[in-house]
């Protein structure tokens, strides 16, 4: 099978090429002009390609200000198609996040208001009270990609009593179905603003909070995945005020009470490495996916998580996983080879999530988590065991710091 979407091996060639001053030992002067003349013709076409997807993009933007519910899937999926064909042609994860997560916030914001029209419609006014649409996840690490779910929570003021909760919850059922229609998957965690646990007023989303940190609830593991997911709560839209207010709540108990902070971080240092005997990549030895292995499992979440824990434990308030390893950095927390190998590693194992994804998309592969990294140049799947490696550091210096058995 083809590999229509294979990583990108130019830097390597590039150490192989000689210093342009000797390009005439190996080149003759009308080859050289020939091939600068092709050189300058591809960047001229890919400039060319980037602007035209600017221009597209923007243009997008502005439609999505005014589109009907039906139209918002259309947009979604023309804006999907530019950053799969732009990120084919240069591979910029950090490009990717950020176009994706600024035009999936536009595209929440359109939905919210005409669902808000449609309630006003029907003879149901907003209640006289703050909310706001907080995302976490990728989305709230705004570390969106090509393929999404919807990851959202629903803050709303103080004073409505059980007129707002019901309103919230009318009005929390409609918003998942049209960000369903407009291509924002149902989470299959049911982390969405249907469950009651994730909506509700701030009163009572400090009465929960408070009964997950004092462990007052009985499910212990779901009470603590609950609360490792609100470590990425990212304002959408709605009253910022009020929904700045819920995050800080969040970051403080988590931050406040130690054990709960322990008990993510032995989490987090437990968490199953793609390392075998010798640290070389594991693979799957039989079953359907013989010969590969779980990138999002066993590379990229572990090590989103374990940045997560300690930009915890120092009081860091970023939520993106880069920037937290940059201000980890700036505090202590990290040397700068340290901080530079994190962020490396954390580049070419989303790189390689977002070209799962693609082959998903292209119907190649039927799941965006398995991958084969012996379909991979050599160099490629070096460079990813040698990222997988720095997470394993990267968990025993949280052992170390939590005291750990």
């Amino acid at each position: 099978m083809e590999n229509v979407v294979s990583a990108p091996v130019l830097p390597d060639i590039l150490h192989t090429l000689p210093e342009l001053r000797q390009m005439t030992r190996y080149c003759t002067v009308t080859e050289i002009s020939t091939f600068l003349r092709s050189v300058n013709t591809s960047l001229e076409q890919d400039r060319n390609r980037m602007a035209g997807w600017s221009s597209t993009l923007q243009e997008l933007d502005r439609r999505i200000d005014t589109a009907t519910r039906h139209e918002l899937k259309n947009i979604h999926d023309e804006l999907n198609q530019i950053e799969l064909e732009r990120f084919l042609l240069t591979y910029s994860v950090s490009a990717l996040h950020q176009s994706c997560t600024h035009y999936r916030d536009l595209l929440a914001k359109r939905a919210m208001l005409l669902v808000a029209a449609e309630f006003e419609a029907a003879g149901r006014p907003m209640p006289a009270i703050p909310f706001a649409l907080i995302s976490m996840g990728s989305d709230g690490r705004e570390e969106q990609t090509l393929i999404t779910d919807q990851d959202y929570l629903i803050v709303y003021g103080d004073g409505g009593g059980s007129e707002a909760d019901r309103y919230f919850l009318d009005y929390s059922t409609q918003l998942v179905d049209r960000l369903e229609e407009a291509g924002f998957k149902r989470c299959t965690g049911d982390i969405m603003p249907t469950n009651q646990t994730w909506r509700g007023s701030l009163s009572q989303w400090r009465r929960r909070l408070l009964a997950i940190v004092r462990y007052e609830l009985e499910d212990y593991a779901k009470n603590m995945m609950d609360l490792i997911v609100l470590s990425d709560a990212r304002y959408v839209a709605g009253d910022r005020c009020l929904a700045d207010e819920l995050v800080t709540l969040i970051r403080n108990m988590e931050h406040d009470y130690s054990r709960v902070l322990w008990g993510m971080a032995k989490a987090a240092t437990e968490m199953r490495l793609a390392l075998g005997f010798l640290k070389r990549l594991w693979t799957e030895s039989s079953g359907e996916h013989k010969g590969e292995f779980n990138l999002k499992l066993l590379a990229w979440a572990p090590l989103v998580m374990n940045v997560r824990i300690l930009s915890i434990n120092q009081g860091i308030p970023a939520t993106n996983t880069v920037e937290r390893i940059t201000l980890l950095e700036k505090e202590g927390s990290f040397s700068a080879s340290v901080a530079s190998d994190l962020q490396a590693a954390y580049h070419i194992l989303t790189k390689h999530r977002i070209l799962l994804q693609i082959r998903v998309i292209k119907g190649i592969q039927k799941d965006s988590y398995h991958l084969n990294p012996y379909e991979l140049p050599a160099e490629e799947r070096e460079r990813i065991r040698h990222a997988i490696i720095r997470i394993e550091e990267l968990q025993k210096i949280i052992h170390t710091n939590f005291s750990i058995v």
